[in-house]
């Protein structure tokens, strides 16, 4: 977990496994302490320059003046401050008392409630209603969002006018929401939730039957959720975006991820079963919020209060909008919170196959065969890229694996936007998620693999503009992601064992003392939670308050505005900055105070008592065993013009150059799309196409092109075939080595017979290296 030095010292020195395992530890904890503490330092000393430059020599008069002119603005900063916070609790109020809707920019309306299926559960499917001036294209394929059931309400997905659900409806597609009601229906699994969520996939592509299946986007827990019904349902679910969205739960790095240790520190599950027991069966997902606040108490206890109160005069919109989503706490069954805590939190058993929705059926991710885009960031303390992406290689152990099963997975990486940045950011809707809806129109037509995306922007004529470039890497490059190749991840075995240890303890002395407690007595406690008292306290109930709304009414009226350069602001710049580095060492120094411990407990066991069975992770599949890539390859000189249109495309476009741009792909599309066949078929059938025809050319180029004759067996149908070639090379941009290979075809697909009889297939040869 640190310099390899350390260990080399340690295991050179002749000490055993355990001890080198402490040696690093102990390293890595003195390291992160010294970089909290030089941290701490620089924001200091930055704010303390900051303040020396603005503050300049006044004359006593203008001193004054600018004392008076700051305080004034002060204290009327703080009544705007304080009736800001009374009108978060009246909105609070009225949030709950209309039942906690979802929080939409949009008009919805329902389609399908799910309180009234067989197996009852607390979703239901909405339709958007196209905003004025948007027309939707009824052949386009429809939009399924799945929002995060995390503690918070329904409507992230499409909290603003710039957003996922706002990017698709301007791109012509219907868009349909999955919603949830405040309170689950009891005895509701996540079972049934997945059940139901399938259920509305196929109502959805019933409404809707277009050439692609309907595209499923998840966000956070929905993301997983999104890919849940995916394996269940594999022949109804199109494309799926999948964005921050924690897959594989064991993942991260030190000094960047510490929500991973939490199941570890508090002993397992049993911490979310006691929380159900007191609430009467239910679990208040005020808890899981409380743990996202917990991750910075720095913006947490003073950054954010104080962002309201330094821009009291154009703030409250914004923070009143965030914070009526924020406030709002949902509530789970007993047995949904147990499941997402056993099976993902501390079990990681998704990737693994393990997760159960029935005794003895599982969710099997590679049951999904529709293309999967996954969107992530470097500055998520949430979702790390990391927890995103791991799950791939855990599934796919081979970028051949990858290919054999037919998967494209394209991955995006944010450079520093949070976590929640990634859903209600403005700038990032109109930027990746509006690239994201583009690209979903072509990507059943990108060859099998793993492919990284980046948004690249540009300007033209004063004009931005953004496009997606796409190159293919390897599963093996996730690597760089990891600080010490996912070894770190060795002591979370452990966490999950002692979790199934305490829990065990639990059912079994305590849930029996505390299942009389009756629901009334959890709904009390849940209405005296601090995030909850916090915005009911402040509120009109507080009759304390009364005074306020008529005096910020006055203060709006008669407002003074201090002197931003002058020395009061600069001292409360200078005294904001201190409280807030001050609070990021505290932060700095508890995580890696409980990340010590949790290696410290947890390592020690992992080497003292290793595992003994290994998660059931799928093997790789070479060439020969793959059923699909076995098929492909015994078909070689089997096919239409339009197989062998697309063979002839990527032929060429292996010897270009590794990036493709989105405008490139939308280049061929407007030139050729028509002629070469793919828009004529449905989705699943253009995408089979494309995955035959590039395992062909992947693993036998030779006979491919050899081959191609025996596709096309008219003269007309090679005449065709060369006329697209000849616009392609004419039109587009194409490496000398592509542009090469035209002649190869012109000798190959020359003058021929007006009818070609079909050869026998050529044995297919793999190719080298």
């Amino acid at each position: 977990m640190t310099d390899p030095r350390i260990h080399e010292a340690a295991a050179a020195a002749g000490l055993p496994p355990l001890f080198q395992l402490q040696a690093r530890i102990a390293e890595v904890y003195r390291e992160r302490c010294a970089s909290a503490f030089q941290g701490y330092l620089d924001a200091t000393l930055e704010a303390g320059r900051a303040w020396t430059e603005a503050v300049k020599p006044a004359a006593p008069a203008q001193a004054l003046g600018d004392a008076v002119t700051y305080w004034t603005d002060f204290a009327q900063r703080s009544v705007l401050f304080w009736d800001t916070l009374r009108q978060r609790g009246n909105n609070w109020l009225a949030h709950e008392a209309a039942g906690k809707p979802p929080l939409l920019a949009f008009a919805w309306e329902m389609v399908a409630d799910a309180r009234r299926f067989a197996r009852p559960v607390n979703y239901a499917l909405v339709r958007v209603a196209a905003p004025p001036g948007v027309a939707i294209d009824a052949e386009k394929r429809p939009y399924v969002i799945i929002d995060p059931r995390a503690g918070h309400g329904p409507g992230i997905g499409g909290f603003k006018p710039d957003s996922e659900v706002g990017m698709a409806l301007r791109a012509g597609h219907p868009v349909y929401v999955v919603i949830f009601f405040p309170e689950p229906v009891p005895g509701q699994t996540l079972a049934d939730v997945a059940q139901a969520e399938a259920a509305f996939l196929r109502l959805v592509r019933e409404r809707h039957p277009t050439r692609g299946k309907p595209v499923i986007v998840g966000n956070c827990q929905g993301g997983w959720a999104a890919m849940l019904v995916g394996a269940l349902d594999p022949d109804c679910a199109g494309p799926i975006v999948v964005n921050g969205a924690p897959m594989s739960y064991w993942a991260g790095n030190d000094a960047e991820n510490p929500m991973r240790y939490a199941g570890g520190m508090l002993g397992g599950s049993w911490t979310a079963l006691l929380a159900s027991d007191f609430g009467g069966g239910v679990f208040d997902g005020a808890y899981l919020v409380d743990n996202f606040e917990y991750l910075n108490p720095a913006n947490t206890w003073f950054g954010k209060s104080y962002n309201l109160f330094a821009k009291i005069d154009t703030e409250p919109p914004r923070y009143l909008d965030f914070e009526r989503w924020w406030g709002g706490y949902f509530l789970m069954n007993r047995e949904e919170i147990r499941w997402i805590v056993d099976n993902l939190f501390v079990g990681n058993r998704l990737a693994a196959g393990a997760a159960e929705w029935a005794a003895g059926q599982a969710f099997d991710l590679r049951a999904i065969r529709s293309p999967i885009i996954l969107f992530a960031s470097l500055g998520d303390n949430i979702t790390p890229p990391q927890q995103a992406f791991n799950w791939v290689a855990d599934l796919y152990p081979t970028t051949e694996d990858v290919k054999a099963n037919g998967q494209v997975i394209v991955g995006l990486m944010h450079e520093s936007i949070g976590h929640l940045g990634i859903f209600v950011s403005a700038g990032v809707a109109r930027r990746e998620h509006a690239q994201i809806v583009d690209l979903l129109d072509y990507i059943e037509h990108l060859p099998p693999g793993l492919y990284g995306m980046k948004v690249v922007e540009e300007r033209v004529d004063g004009v931005v503009r953004y496009d997606a470039e796409l190159r293919e890497v390897q599963v093996e490059d996730l690597q760089t992601l990891q600080k010490y190749a996912r070894k770190d991840e060795v002591p979370f075995a452990a966490v999950d064992r002692v979790s199934e240890l305490n829990t065990a303890a639990y059912e079994t002395l305590v849930h029996p003392l505390l299942a009389w407690i009756p629901p009334e007595v959890g709904a009390v406690s849940r209405a005296l939670h601090p995030l909850r008292a916090q915005r009911w306290a402040l509120s009109d109930l507080n009759p304390a308050l009364a005074p306020l709304g008529p005096l910020a009414d006055l203060v709006k009226g008669h407002r003074v505005r201090r002197d931003e350069t002058g020395a009061w602001a600069a001292t409360e710049r200078w005294n904001a900055a201190g409280i807030m580095a001050g609070l990021d060492f505290y932060r700095q120094m508890r995580d890696a105070a409980v990340e010590n411990l949790f290696y410290t407990v947890y390592g020690a066991m992992s080497v003292v008592a290793p595992r003994t069975e290994e998660a059931a992770v799928a093997a790789a599949l070479s060439a020969e065993e793959a059923p699909a890539l076995r098929d492909a390859l015994g078909r070689i000189a089997e096919g239409g013009f339009t197989d062998a249109a697309v063979r002839a495309g990527l032929l060429v476009a292996r010897r270009g150059r590794k990036e493709r741009r989105l405008s490139h792909f939308k280049r061929i599309r407007a030139l050729v799309g028509d002629d070469v066949g793919l828009l004529a078929m449905s989705a699943d059938e253009a995408a089979q196409v494309v995955r035959r025809q590039s395992a062909i050319v992947e693993h036998a180029p030779e006979s491919a092109m050899a081959a191609l004759p025996a596709l096309l067996r008219t003269a007309e149908e090679r005449r065709r075939l060369l006329d697209i070639l000849d616009r392609l090379s004419a039109e587009l941009d194409l490496e000398p080595d592509q542009r090469a290979m035209i002649p190869q075809f012109r000798d190959l697909l020359g003058p021929s017979p007006e009818a070609v009889p079909a050869p026998e297939a050529a044995p297919a040869r793999r190719k080298a290296g």
